[in-house]
């Protein structure tokens, strides 16, 4: 099946957040993401990129992102035949960078790829499981009891697994109070890169802790300190922010950086790239786990149906749609089982409709890119 893109239509959107999410690198209080439709033979595929107002987590932004997809990336896949969504690499051969943008398309392919099919996205990728485990992601709070009371709130909503945002300073005392107070509950942390060499000495204290993980604590470009921290500590090391591609991942566990690995698709330049480093970990029993950028319901499909492969023996990042926002502008939205799962889509392509109302409530630009000739 050949598809050939026609049209291209994008959205800056902004959108508020239930409460504030504080990570080691700043505060967010509302979410900023570029929506994409793209147009083939009739049909409508809707991506995402989740490129945020700042460069935090990522050197792309939300502006960056709209920049680099309006003025080439999509001018280079309108009119090019395209027999798959794996197609966009070579599409972009000539491109370097930007992950999120090129996640953002090729979700979008995915999608229009699953709908003239007729298959789910799940269908497509391989998944297994009709229903995902899942857990919540907690940001930094005042202090230590109040960090308390909200993980207390996420486990009366039914998760069953808790992970915390740390950062130098707010670290083991933090972990020290939630595991005392829930001694049973799955507990991993998050540090966002927040650490050097001497400081992440203070991280071996966290083996105390019976923790699933520590995720990045070191720099994203640094694996040889992180294999230096691994020998170190009990606690598995997982590796989010280092990892771009197969490639990486396959350095990462030939030098002992880590024993766990945070697959985000959108970090990896789209679910091709994802399925990739899913297929490498299994083969080496490496445990996997699907990471969430704080997605409106066109992401949060796309990992959910990534997460029901086989190899994700972790709970996900991928929280109720409620946990974040209070109107989202996909539907259906997605709710919290009693077993700490979440239902895998199981209509054509991501199997949710965006509300073009809802849409055009939260956008703050819009613009459509009608074509040009691949460079």
């Amino acid at each position: 099946m050949n598809l050939r893109v026609e049209r291209a239509e994008l959205w800056h959107v902004r959108m508020r957040l239930v409460s504030p999410f504080e990570t080691s690198f700043g505060v967010e209080h509302d979410r900023e993401a570029v929506i994409l439709r793209l147009r083939a033979d009739g049909i409508e595929g809707w991506g995402e990129c989740v490129a945020g107002a700042f460069p935090g987590y990522s050197y792309e932004t939300v502006g960056t992102a709209w920049h680099v997809l309006q003025d080439f990336f999509l001018p280079a896949v309108i009119r090019r035949p395209m027999g798959s969504a794996a197609d966009l690499r070579s599409a972009l051969a000539a491109s370097k960078g930007h992950p999120l943008a090129r996640a953002g398309i090729e979700l979008a392919l995915w999608d229009l790829f699953g709908k003239a099919s007729g298959m789910s996205l799940k269908e497509m990728l391989g998944g297994e499981r009709s229903s995902v485990p899942v857990g919540v992601s907690i940001g930094i709070q005042a202090d230590a009891p109040t960090l308390v009371e909200v993980a207390a709130a996420y486990l009366r909503d039914g998760y069953r697994r808790l992970k915390l945002k740390i950062r130098p300073g707010r670290d083991v005392e933090d972990v020290r109070a939630v595991r005392k107070a829930f001694p049973e509950v799955a507990l991993q942390v998050d540090a966002n890169s927040a650490y050097d060499r001497e400081q992440a000495r203070s991280l071996q204290a966290l083996d105390d802790f019976g923790l699933l993980l520590v995720e990045q604590p070191l720099a994203e470009d640094d694996l040889l300190d992180h294999a230096w921290l691994q020998a170190r500590m009990r606690t598995p090391l997982c590796l989010d922010e280092s990892i771009l591609s197969e490639r990486h991942a396959r350095q990462a566990l030939d030098v002992g950086a880590c024993g766990v690995i945070n697959i985000k698709p959108a970090r990896l330049g789209g679910l091709t790239e994802a399925v990739r480093v899913h297929d490498l970990c299994r083969s080496r029993g490496v445990p996997v786990w699907c990471g969430g950028m704080l997605e409106t319901g066109i992401g949060r499909a796309a990992n959910l149906a990534l997460a029901s492969l086989p190899g994700f023996t972790l709970p996900g990042d991928i929280s109720a749609s409620a946990r974040y926002y209070a109107h989202d502008i996909a539907e259906p939205t997605f709710a919290l089982n009693a077993d700490s799962t979440i239902d895998v889509p199981a209509g054509a392509g991501l199997g949710v409709e965006v509300q073009l109302d809802s849409l055009e409530r939260v956008a703050v630009r819009r613009a459509v890119v009608p074509g040009a000739t691949a460079r």
